[in-house]
């Protein structure tokens, strides 16, 4: 059942990738088509059209896969050296600066939505020892 529901909800986030690729040839919109499906999913998400219920499992199975599906990347440019002839200490610094920004934001954002899902819980648990 686990399996299918992934499956289902995989679906759901391609056929999102295609609407957006669509949209981009028909529109003409200067954006990847991939981009354009994840702000359509993005308004569906506010808009509470699509819960989150119906993408999460699927999403979370995507995002275990991420780095073995970027390891083609990183070796197609590791087979081109000419790329980081001169530019090696500069790309270096580049990723370096790069990675610890991310690392610090996302460290940042993660302890954010925790204290808001905290305060949350809080609020709840409040209400409900106050009805009762």
């Amino acid at each position: 059942m686990y399996v299918t529901k992934v499956i289902f909800q995989i679906g759901i986030l391609i056929g999102l990738f295609y609407i957006g690729s669509f949209l981009k040839g028909f529109l003409h919109i200067p954006l990847p088509g991939s981009i354009i499906g994840l702000l359509l999913l993005l308004i569906l998400l506010f808009l509470k059209i699509i819960p989150v219920d119906w993408i999460q499992d699927g999403a979370n199975v995507l995002i275990t896969f991420l780095p073995l599906l970027l390891v083609p990347a990183t070796v197609s440019v590791m087979n081109e050296p000419s790329l980081f002839s001169g530019n090696g200490l500069v790309l270096f610094g580049i990723i370096m600066i790069s990675t610890i920004v991310t690392m610090v934001s996302v460290g940042w954002c993660s302890q954010h939505l925790e204290r808001m899902a905290q305060k949350r819980k809080e609020k709840i648990q409040c209400n409900n020892s106050l009805s009762q």
